[in-house]
């Protein structure tokens, strides 16, 4: 019969693609690892990997079995974990780079109203994270939606505000005319292969606007930094935090009557039961 070790070890392989990467997760050597899923797979009575390359991949059976073992891993912790109201234990939060600062703040306060409470941050992308919270390795992910697409019955969603795209330019510059200043400035663009750039994108095929491209960067704030200096103009989310109507060196226009919005929201998987944690986090943003 697997054992619950057995099980554990066999969702860390499956998480991580990687028997050496798995026995650093559970604490076990390599050899251990492939001894425990020997015995796995006798128990059940069948293989569940591909070693037929130099990587260890899930076959068919291996697939099959994976979310089961999911299931049983969430049902334990129903059983054994913390109480839904309760502030105290580890809960690990993630969200894209431009919302991590929001989110910082708001764990910062959360710890300081509940010491006990064991908070991981993390940042990654919208996608990625939605994949992490998925599998179990992230708890509360704050994200950017995705209008193409709708979550699985596994996540659920809430939304916690929404931020117009506008034009943001150096203090320099007097013109006023959205599509002027876009077409005589140089254009710093935010990564399109990312939610954000392309929401900034859909953005700018809605207003009818061309863009002079000049640079392609993956950070929010380098590009406002390199605005600020006046080496270019950019069309970005006006961020939640982002006080730069405020900014000495900065002017922030709109680029259409009706702009696009960027939507910010929290995702958990569904058997995720940490009620109270969840609904202080998104409290907290919303106030803030």
């Amino acid at each position: 019969m697997p054992t619950l070790r057995m099980l554990r070890t066999f969702r860390a392989v499956a998480r991580t693609g990687s028997f050496a990467a798995a026995a650093e997760s559970v604490a076990l050597t390599q050899a251990a690892v492939s001894l425990q899923m020997r015995a796995l797979e006798q128990a059940l009575g069948r293989q569940l990997f591909d070693r037929s390359g130099r990587q260890i991949a899930l076959n068919r059976h291996g697939q099959e079995i994976w979310p089961k073992v999911e299931q049983i891993f969430d049902l334990l912790t129903e059983l054994e974990g913390t109480p839904t109201d309760s502030m105290v234990g580890p809960v690990t939060i993630g969200a894209v780079v431009s919302v991590i600062g929001a989110l910082s703040l708001v764990v910062a306060r959360l710890k300081t109203a509940h010491p006990q409470l064991d908070v991981r941050l993390l940042s990654s992308r919208s996608d990625e994270l939605a994949k992490m919270v998925e599998a179990g390795e992230v708890d509360i992910a704050a994200i950017v939606a995705r209008a193409d697409i709708s979550l699985p019955d596994t996540l659920k969603w809430t939304t916690l505000y929404t931020e117009p795209l506008m034009l943001i330019i150096s203090r320099k510059i007097t013109d006023t005319d959205p599509q002027r200043i876009l077409l005589s400035h140089p254009f710093l663009r935010f990564d399109r292969r990312v939610r954000t750039g392309r929401v900034v994108e859909h953005a700018l095929q809605t207003a009818g606007l061309a863009v002079n491209e000049y640079l392609e960067l993956n950070s929010i704030e380098t590009i406002v930094a390199l605005v600020r200096e006046n080496i270019g103009v950019t069309v970005l989310p006006l961020l939640h935090r982002g006080n730069w109507h405020n900014d000495p060196s900065l002017r922030v226009l709109s680029i259409s009557n009706s702009p696009v919005l960027r939507t910010v929201g929290m995702i958990h998987r569904a058997s995720y039961d940490r009620r109270a944690i969840t609904q202080a986090i998104i409290d907290t943003l919303h106030g803030s």
